[in-house]
């Protein structure tokens, strides 16, 4: 499979270490739907034991190319929404966000998008990664 063009990479900022274990989805906006169904899954996974999630893309359908599939739309906006309030409560711990939700437009549709995502129990922030 070729190279997600978007990955991310979730830290708990108050252990210090990486969150394993969190659920995370990819969504796509689309302008066309009314308001209620604009965001449209794309895929679902988890993050590792390094709290990475590399593979968060479609895999291809039959008949389409690793080419086709890899390609990002310019000018979309896409959302990864993290579920944290699961990871917070698998370790122990409550949380005040039980979700974080990063929404970002892509400019260039050749470019890898990383998302790095570090939380803590009251807290969360976020930058574009490389």
């Amino acid at each position: 499979m070729s190279k997600s063009p978007i990955t991310c990479h979730v830290l708990d900022s108050s252990l210090g270490k990486p969150a394993a274990g969190v659920h995370v989805r990819l969504q796509e906006y689309n302008p066309v739907a009314e308001a209620a169904a604009a965001l449209e899954p794309l895929v679902e996974g988890y993050t590792d034991s390094d709290g990475r999630c590399m593979q968060l893309w479609p895999k291809a359908t039959e008949g389409q190319s690793k080419e086709e599939l890899a390609k990002l739309k310019a000018g979309v906006m896409y959302k990864v929404f993290f579920k944290t309030k699961d990871y917070f409560e698998g370790t122990g711990r409550k949380c005040f966000y039980p979700w974080v939700e990063i929404t970002f437009e892509v400019q260039d549709p050749d470019q890898h998008y990383h998302i790095p995502l570090l939380i803590s129990p009251y807290s969360y922030t976020t930058y574009r990664g490389s």
